[in-house]
């Protein structure tokens, strides 16, 4: 396997390490369907757009969005059901969905050169799983342990202020979405104790610095840190 298909597996793997933001109370049934909703019609659309594609990349392509929505249906099924088993799924789904991307572009090798390349994804797969499994089990037991008088203290630390990291997520995505500019763009939100981080990719420097706006008005951001790229400058 190339440098550049290690690269790019490490960096999808890397997402499975990405702390997953739990909501304080699971979605209403309304807010859980319309969330199956969007995430159904954006699969549509993701797969839809890989049919002018032919050969390998059309597989590729196709394999991006299966992975995109099943990462994003255990998302959902974390904000609406928190815990450390919805954390560790969206972590395990991550995983998965990079080593099926990865498995897609070693088609292109030569067979012996396949094989190794298939194998090597498959590995990283299984040790970004292990390390997720491994740090599910600490999170658990602290999270058992914790008084109960602490994790209400906790919610008390700034009365009227706090937004769960979880709906600062969604709405962040929301508004990226109404954006005429950004609505078709690449961007990925993840958020930790009300820091936003951006990351994928736009089509130019203007959509960078709109996003980071966007993301800055949400009630609850304490700050943005953009990672994303314009396409094609990579």
């Amino acid at each position: 396997m190339n440098k550049l298909t290690i690269s790019a597996i490490a960096t999808a793997i890397t997402l499975a390490f990405s702390t997953v933001a739990t909501a304080a109370e699971t979605m209403s049934k309304d807010d859980h369907k319309a969330g199956q909703d969007k995430i159904a019609a954006e699969y549509k659309s993701a797969k839809a757009a890989c049919d002018s594609l032919t050969a390998n990349a059309k597989d590729v392509c196709q394999a991006e969005a299966k992975g995109k929505e099943k990462i994003a249906k255990a998302e959902l099924n974390a904000r609406n059901k928190p815990g450390a088993e919805s954390t560790y799924a969206v972590s395990a789904a991550k995983a998965e969905a990079a080593y099926d991307v990865a498995k897609q572009k070693c088609d292109e090798k030569t067979a012996e050169e396949k094989t190794a390349c298939v194998a090597e994804a498959k590995a990283v797969e299984t040790r970004a799983k292990a390390d997720a499994k491994a740090s599910k089990k600490p999170a658990a037991a602290a999270a058992a342990a914790k008084p109960a008088k602490e994790k209400s203290a906790s919610k008390k630390e700034s009365p009227g202020e706090y937004v769960d990291d979880a709906v600062i997520t969604t709405k962040v995505k929301a508004a990226v979405l109404e954006e005429e500019s950004l609505k078709s763009a690449e961007i990925n939100v993840e958020t930790y104790k009300g820091v936003v981080q951006l990351s994928g990719f736009v089509k130019s420097r203007a959509d960078i610095s709109k996003a980071s706006a966007v993301a800055g008005k949400i009630k609850g951001v304490k700050s943005v840190k953009n990672d994303m790229v314009v396409k094609g400058q990579q």
